[in-house]
């Protein structure tokens, strides 16, 4: 995801994303921890992009 696909979602649209990301961030921990994710870097990927998707928020506010 890029940055300036999240700068044109809504507030609404950020805050579904958010709990989208954060509940995909969870299974991948949980592949993880049993041995059974295949790429590890997507990991970091959802982090990041979870975290862009937060930062906009607190910028809107």
């Amino acid at each position: 995801m890029k940055n300036s696909e999240v700068k044109e979602m809504s507030a609404e649209q950020l805050q579904g994303k958010v709990g989208e990301l954060s509940q995909e961030l969870f299974n991948l921990r949980l592949q993880k921890s049993i041995s059974q994710l295949q790429d590890t870097a997507k990991l970091g990927k959802v982090k990041r992009d979870r975290a862009r998707v937060l930062t906009r928020i607190n910028e809107m506010k």
